[in-house]
């Protein structure tokens, strides 16, 4: 038995019984885990899309021109280097970024992985969509198209069934 110091006294007899469960949830989660899981996957998305095509960038400086970006470092001229696109090995004492560039992505796209993964999980979806979750990271471009498709169905799902997210 607990007190509230404004109604005095509580029982268990004073707590509503517990809403029906249903025989089968539609989610994983409630509707908040839902939308914060859909905030995290959104943004990880957007930001695994921009460093994508950063890389792609890299790569084709990189491979298709041979130049690199370095930061720091005296050119082969004998030039003070602050911030730019060089023949490779060219920049002394300078740091490539083009290598930061491809780690960063790296570590970016398994955070984008996790978050994809969680919001497929909540949303209890079969494991074709979580396959086009991930594939949307690899491809240039289609991390924006597969994040508005995504959370375009996650709306939708949530309206649909607003009876099936209330858990607790």
């Amino acid at each position: 038995m607990s007190e509230s110091p404004t109604t005095g006294p509580h029982t268990a007899d004073d707590i509503p019984p517990a809403p029906p469960r249903p025989k089968q949830r539609r989610f994983a989660g409630t509707a908040q885990q839902i939308q914060g899981s859909l905030t995290f996957y959104k943004v990880f998305a957007f930001v695994t899309g921009i460093m994508l095509l950063i890389l792609v960038a890299k790569m084709i400086m990189d491979y298709g021109f041979g130049y690199e970006l370095y930061a720091g470092g005296t050119t082969a001229e004998g030039t003070e280097n602050t911030l730019g696109f060089y023949p490779k090995e060219s920049v002394v004492d300078g740091t490539g970024i083009s290598y930061w560039t491809a780690v960063i992505h790296g570590w970016i796209y398994v955070i984008y992985i996790i978050a994809g993964f969680r919001l497929w999980y909540l949303m209890n979806w079969k494991v074709g969509r979580l396959v086009t979750i991930v594939l949307g990271g690899v491809v240039p471009f289609l991390s924006f198209v597969v994040e508005r498709k995504i959370a375009r169905e996650v709306r939708v799902d949530m309206e649909a069934n607003p009876e099936a997210v209330r858990r607790y």
